[in-house]
């Protein structure tokens, strides 16, 4: 494949910027590229975990440990980044922050030890963290918003695409590299965002209309005016209940189904895959139904109708195969098509040239609101003495109750008939 050659270096101060379609198709894909390593390297720990236990000799709780590590030190760098964020360019901010990405996960790969594994892995969160709500952040800076939803869903198929990839791809290459084991899996994501890294540098453009706006003075204060605007809590309100309402649930999917449910352990990967391809293939089309009909009328729409697979995975009794995959198809593409809309509602309700700053703040907020609901939910279900989980119903219904409660507020952070807001940036088309 051969690439027509780019100005790396031209700015993109505002929307209108990327020049052609197929320039905006790369631009898109490297961005997408960004988010499928991040993403492929959290969602490998789960599946992981057996092996992590058995070579590391450690027991449950020091492999929640492991995990919480990435969650809370990407929340707690998150908030750290909005004191730099909005004052660098978006481009060398995003390259520099990936490639920090990729040495960490390369050291996860190469650790010798639980602790030393510990500690990459919080570097690894801190810096998956940040790229997360920066990639978004330049989404938004971007693309119109008329057309922000339609690129979120192809940046977000990621997410899709991660699970598709993520969870066979780790037990394949765990497995069938014995003389590595689960550092097999980390290696490789570091090999492709290499790749990815030289991509997103030959098609991500200079961004730095935001920088014309820096305001000068405590960076303290700034930050405090930011979070407790009244807009901006309500957004932060709004994603937290989002996170509580799908993870308190999917931490505990695939001990529920094996245990419960009756399914074998090697299903497991048919259950992610499945769901993983239709997410992928209905990211885009969330997308555009979003752009078309308007961003809450679809959001309020998949709230509603995600509830059903979840209270039903959160309650299903032993049942052939067939009938858990369409559940949990469902339930992936349902639950996680909420976030095409709600990312495209929550980036329009700040100015431009903070949002970097906005943006972080609401990574950190999902972060800590996913960590907080596995620990919820982990203090609410039980392993009986027969080896089944109790009380992965109440899960639900509280999942349930959170899930309702975004129906509710997203009317007080946007309207469909309103405009967005994009302050020091020219709208005209």
């Amino acid at each position: 494949m051969t690439y027509p050659p780019h100005q790396v270096k031209k700015s993109l101060p505002n929307h209108h910027m990327l020049g052609d379609k197929r320039h905006e198709r790369f631009f898109l894909f490297s961005l997408a590229g960004i988010q499928f390593t991040h993403i492929l390297d959290f969602m490998i720990m789960m599946p992981l975990g057996p092996e992590f236990i058995r070579e590391l000799n450690i027991n449950t709780h020091e492999f929640g440990l492991l995990l919480s590590s990435y969650t809370f030190a990407a929340a707690i760098a998150g908030i750290f980044a909005t004191y730099f964020v909005d004052r660098f360019e978006r481009r060398i901010l995003l390259l520099s922050l990936y490639g920090c990405f990729i040495v960490a996960t390369l050291i996860c790969g190469l650790a010798p030890d639980y602790h030393s594994l510990f500690i990459a892995r919080a570097f690894a969160g801190a810096f998956g963290g940040i790229l997360g709500s920066l990639v978004q952040t330049i989404i938004a800076d971007s693309i119109p918003f008329e057309r922000r939803g339609k690129a979120l869903g192809t940046v977000m198929a990621a997410f899709s695409v991660s699970t598709v990839a993520g969870v066979p791809l780790s037990l394949f290459l765990a497995n069938h590299i014995p003389a590595l084991g689960w550092r097999t899996p980390f290696i490789f994501i570091a090999l492709i965002s290499t790749l990815i890294l030289y991509l997103g540098y030959r098609n991500i453009p200079k961004i730095s209309g935001h920088l014309d706006h820096i305001h000068e003075g405590s960076r303290l204060s700034q930050i405090m005016g930011i979070f407790f605007a009244k807009q901006h809590l309500r957004a932060f309100v709004f994603m937290g209940f989002i996170m509580l309402t799908g993870f308190s649930v999917i931490p505990y999917i695939a001990l529920y189904l094996t245990a419960n449910v009756g399914i074998d352990n090697s299903y497991i990967s048919l259950i992610y895959l499945c769901g993983g391809l239709a997410t992928l293939l209905s990211s885009r089309m969330i997308g555009q139904l979003a752009d078309k009909y308007g961003k809450v009328k679809v959001f309020r729409a998949l709230a509603i109708i995600s509830l059903i697979p979840l209270l039903v995975t959160t309650n299903l009794m032993p049942v052939p195969l067939w009938v858990v995959l369409i559940n949990s198809t469902a339930f992936f593409v349902l639950v996680s098509g909420r976030m095409i809309p709600a990312m495209a509602i929550v980036s329009q309700v700040v100015d431009a040239k903070i949002r970097g700053t906005f943006m972080s703040l609401v990574g950190s907020v999902q972060m800590l609101a996913s960590g907080l609901a596995s620990v919820i939910a982990g203090m609410v279900v039980t392993i009986g003495s027969d080896g089944k989980m109790d009380h992965y119903n109440l899960v639900g219904y509280g999942a349930a109750i959170c899930g309702l409660l975004t129906f509710y507020l997203v009317g007080y952070i946007h309207k469909d008939s309103e405009l967005p807001k994009v302050a020091g940036l020219s709208q005209t088309p």
